[in-house]
């Protein structure tokens, strides 16, 4: 890269603000990475964009905690909202710029009004089943956000595998100019997958949680010993409820495009969610059998 140094966290809040600076370094020769948050963020997101310095001279950040992937019912109103906590983390991490659009910046005609982006197939399964709509407000707003930033490379958490996947598809058919990267999960010391929803756990859940992390590798070993995928899954839900947790799903797939696994397939992804409390957890873990 051109330039390593760390330079002060510039935050703009307007399109115009946002695209006069992208300008500047894109006259200047020099590489952008991006990574979309929703904030509160924790040491998993800092990961991010710790791996973008590493691809780019510049990473640009957005926080937008967007409205269009969250169902009536859930927690759009409660979700933590800590600017000024991620502001610091972010100057202190390396990041160049700040995009804290509003919801009208992004949706100036209404969100009832505005294009949909829908990647079919990998949207409807797993969390697409159990939130519907979810992943249509999720490549809607990261199709936005990457046509306004237009980086070389965006960095994705591995931990939110299925939507890793789905911003992938999106890319590719929308032939759009950026690399995608996933960034493995940053785990607490006893397994449990950072995630901004882990503040809703009481101490009494925070100490089951994970349970989650640890069903998965039990049925990682299971599947290593051989034992049919359909049992394995089994086994691991009920392992899920008897250690305190409700299950949603607990799914054995194929790594590349999450099509249900079948005996001959050797890359593989079990991904589960459970809730627990407030908190609905998810989690996946990687398989090859070879």
């Amino acid at each position: 890269m051109a330039d390593t140094t760390i330079a002060p966290l510039l935050q703009v809040e307007r399109v115009a603000d946002l695209r006069d600076q992208v300008r500047r370094w894109r006259a200047a020769g020099e590489r952008i990475a991006c990574v979309p948050t929703m904030g509160n963020l924790h040491a998993g997101h800092l990961s991010l964009v710790r791996a973008g310095r590493a691809r780019a001279d510049r990473v640009v950040t957005s926080i937008f905690v967007n409205p269009l992937q969250f169902a009536a019912n859930e927690d759009l109103d409660a979700y933590p909202r800590t600017l000024d906590a991620d502001c610091a983390q972010l100057a202190a991490t390396g990041c160049d710029l700040l995009f804290t659009p509003t919801v009208d910046t992004l949706y100036p005609h209404g969100q009832d009004g505005h294009t949909r982006v829908e990647v079919p197939g990998l949207s409807d399964w797993l969390c697409g089943a159990s939130r519907p709509g979810h992943f249509v407000g999720v490549a809607t707003v990261v199709c936005k956000l990457l046509n306004l930033i237009q980086p070389d490379v965006a960095l994705f958490g591995e931990k939110d595998f299925q939507q890793l996947l789905v911003i992938r598809r999106l890319v590719e058919d929308l032939a759009l100019p950026v690399e995608i990267i996933g960034v493995p999960t940053t785990r607490e010391a006893d397994g449990l997958a950072m995630s901004s929803r882990n503040g809703y756990l009481t101490p009494a859940e925070r100490a089951l949680a994970p349970a989650l992390y640890r069903v998965l590798n039990q049925t990682a070993e299971a599947l290593r010993a051989g034992e049919v995928l359909a049992q394995a899954e089994h086994a691991g839900r009920n392992a899920l409820a008897a250690a305190g947790l409700r299950p949603d799903y607990l799914s054995v797939r194929r790594a590349e495009d999450l099509a249900p696994a079948g005996a001959a397939d050797r890359a593989l992804v079990i991904l589960a969610a459970a809730y627990l409390g407030r908190a609905r957890l998810i989690d996946n873990l990687r398989v090859n059998l070879d």
